[in-house]
């Protein structure tokens, strides 16, 4: 398996148009289940003030980090995942933004004056490509190939069901095709202010376990994992052609236990079990000698509306 994904060093880019600091007004580029925009105010609360390196190895929508960048000025910001599609996503938008920008306006104006069935054709066709470029996309090395990825995938991502991102077990998107009436195809200011922010991150394909090597005293690391399914029939944990389950929490309390060990100061968020079943202790004990916090939460992404309520969600902080 692929570990360190590109170049991580970022390249200096001039912006058309504005002096304003773009980075200031960057929010994600695209929707991810468990995305943390909506718990952002109680997650900020939790920052500590003093540390030099930052480190997300769950980026997916990267909500705490472009919070993060805005906050402080720190010497290093070091983002990792383990999905290639986010990776070369993230390094498009940093070194290829306008290129994706222009890519996008185009699938606007075939996608938002069509009808349904017209707009469905657009959608599965896309899907299709997007897929079939599995076959030749070359995810260690940059090529142009990579900008039309990644406006791909921005694509079926604001006109898909509920703007997630699933994949099968051969790592095929099988999303369905959403029905909104005015998708936000493009956004090119924020996807301008994004690339802005990720001038200042390095990106890596890595497993999470990664953050050893960075943990020390001066280190701050936000772990935002799959969430640990709250029942049977809610699995938004398949992000990957892999799924994160229970043996993967338990790998992952293990090395929040070394980096703690080292040093470094850190935050965790996942679901509460308790929800569904108040003598669920698995995350108690798996992070009892730390400061568990509870707090309330809208699921934001279930197919039956009826059942999208308040629940509580875990903070986990040394």
């Amino acid at each position: 398996m692929l570990q360190n994904f590109i170049s991580s060093k970022p390249k200096a880019r001039a912006f058309p148009g504005t002096q304003v600091d773009l980075a200031q007004h960057a929010r994600p580029p695209i929707k991810w289940a468990g995305g943390k925009s909506q718990i952002l105010p109680e997650i900020s609360k939790r920052y500590p003030q003093d540390f030099d390196t930052y480190i997300e190895p769950f980026l997916g929508g990267g909500a705490v980090f472009f919070d993060i960048q805005k906050r402080f000025d720190a010497k290093r910001f070091l983002l990792f995942d383990n999905n290639r599609e986010l990776v070369l996503l993230y390094t498009v938008l940093r070194d290829d933004v306008e290129q994706v920008i222009d890519r996008l306006a185009r699938f606007a104006e075939q996608y938002l004056p069509a009808n349904h069935t017209e707009r469905s054709e657009i959608y599965y066709r896309v899907r299709n490509e997007f897929n079939e470029g599995l076959k030749s996309i070359d995810f260690e090395k940059a090529s142009p190939l990579w900008v039309e990825r990644a406006a791909r995938l921005v694509f079926l991502n604001k006109t898909g069901f509920n703007g997630l991102f699933r994949v099968n077990g051969k790592g095929l998107y099988n999303v369905p095709i959403g029905r909104y009436s005015k998708p936000p195809i493009l956004d090119e200011v924020n996807l301008r202010a994004v690339s802005k922010a990720l001038q200042k991150a390095e990106i890596h394909r890595f497993d999470f376990s990664k953050v050893l090597d960075y943990a020390n005293r001066s280190t701050f690391i936000y772990y935002d994992p799959p969430y640990r399914p709250l029942s049977k029939t809610a699995y938004f944990t398949s992000y990957t052609s892999t799924d994160f389950n229970d043996d993967e929490q338990r790998r992952l309390a293990q090395v929040f236990w070394e980096a703690h060990r080292l040093g470094s100061k850190q935050l965790l968020s996942n679901s509460d079990p308790k929800n569904i079943n108040s003598n669920d202790n698995f995350f108690d004990d798996l992070y009892s000698p730390f400061t568990i916090d509870r707090i309330t939460a809208t699921r934001a992404i279930n197919s039956n509306s009826e059942k999208r309520g308040r629940i509580t969600e875990l903070l986990v902080y040394n």
